[in-house]
């Protein structure tokens, strides 16, 4: 494997690499390797999004932040079928991103949740064809957090233009890493497998429907950064029901705790001229995890900082923890009932095809 091929692998592929190493030289080296991926990954990461903010506004980092999601994931895994027509199915991803999270905030919780649960249906059906993927924590986490810090008049219109730029970057690179494969399937196929009775279709069903309800939910109680009720169930909202079971929805909560009393340990420790850095060090530990509930303790970083600056640390603390708890117990009782009405349905449909 060369240099270039190991900077290509996953946190988990690293790992694995230096795991299985023979010799303590090998070791070395392939240690040496992935801490130098981790150093370029969040340099890359910073500077983009300051370079982004710089042109677009600083109320339009997040955009950047959607952008370099994409950038990141679709440079190794594609959409699952046709890379021509995966390209112009990209094309409308990005079109989604930069209307349906303004027109969702602008139209009111109601009607938002409407168009949020179309948008989010139309974007796990077409980008996450292939579940195993994955591409739904890219694509909606992208669509929540436009969603969570919407902007209005020449901010909206500079987003536009970003993401617009953006979307035409990702659509380049997705052709460009995987214009070689052969794929079988169609966008035709794609909308041909869309079937109450499919697997696929009753999860892209079940998880774009359950993190509408649960931001619905947050904004009829009236809480502040919905977006994190939201993400919280996408992330328990596993395809798997016994990962969901077992261990996502433990981890996401305690998760949240232990990061919260780590994130308050950080700023013991830091002079308050450093409190900006929280978030750069929850990136360098996401880089070093390949596991969901370490993921979850320093992805709190980032999110805690930014929501301090605006409500203080202790409500920003409160509301990191109750949000998550709600999308937890949201999702806890969520699932098994939609999994029972869909069963439901199921037998109806058969029942009436019998009879007739």
């Amino acid at each position: 494997m060369t240099f270039y091929q190991e900077l290509q692998l996953n946190q988990a592929g690293s790992k694995k690499l230096i795991k299985n190493s023979k010799t303590s030289k090998e070791k070395f080296s392939h240690t040496a390797v992935y801490l130098f991926k981790i150093a370029l990954t969040v340099a890359f990461c910073f500077f983009f999004v300051t370079f982004f903010s710089k042109i677009f506004g600083s109320e339009n980092s997040v955009a950047g932040v959607a952008i370099l999601l994409s950038l990141l994931a679709f440079r190794q895994v594609d959409l699952g079928f046709d890379i021509g027509q995966s390209s112009y199915v990209m094309m409308g991803m990005f079109g989604i991103l930069i209307f349906g999270p303004h027109l969702a905030n602008a139209f009111g919780p109601g009607v938002g949740f409407v168009i949020n649960l179309a948008c989010m249906l139309a974007m796990t059906v077409f980008g996450c064809y292939e579940i195993r993927f994955f591409n739904h924590a890219t694509l909606l986490l992208s669509y929540i957090l436009l969603y969570g810090n919407d902007v209005t008049g020449d901010l909206y219109l500079k987003r536009v233009i970003g993401l617009a730029l953006g979307g035409l970057w990702i659509v380049f690179c997705l052709y460009r890493n995987h214009m070689h494969k052969n794929h079988k399937d169609t966008l035709r196929d794609v909308m041909e497998a869309f079937s109450i009775n499919a697997s696929e279709t009753r999860w892209h069903i079940k998880v774009s429907l359950g993190i509408s309800l649960a931001i619905l939910i947050g904004e009829l109680m009236g809480l502040p950064r919905t977006m994190w009720i939201g993400i919280a169930a996408m992330s328990v909202i596993h395809p798997s029901n016994e990962l969901r079971k077992r261990s996502h929805m433990f981890y996401r909560l305690a998760g949240n705790v232990f990061g919260c009393v780590l994130f308050l340990g950080l700023l013991v420790i830091l002079p308050k001229s450093m409190y900006g850095l929280v978030g750069v060090i929850g990136g360098i530990g996401v880089g070093f995890c390949a596991s969901y509930k370490w993921q979850t303790v320093f992805n709190s970083f980032g999110a805690l900082g930014l929501a301090m600056a605006i409500f203080g640390l202790k409500t920003a603390i409160i509301l990191r923890i109750l949000n998550n708890a709600i999308a937890v117990g949201f999702v806890f009782i969520y699932v098994p009932l939609f999994d029972k009405i869909l069963e439901l349905v199921t037998q109806t449909t058969v029942s009436k095809e019998l009879l007739s």
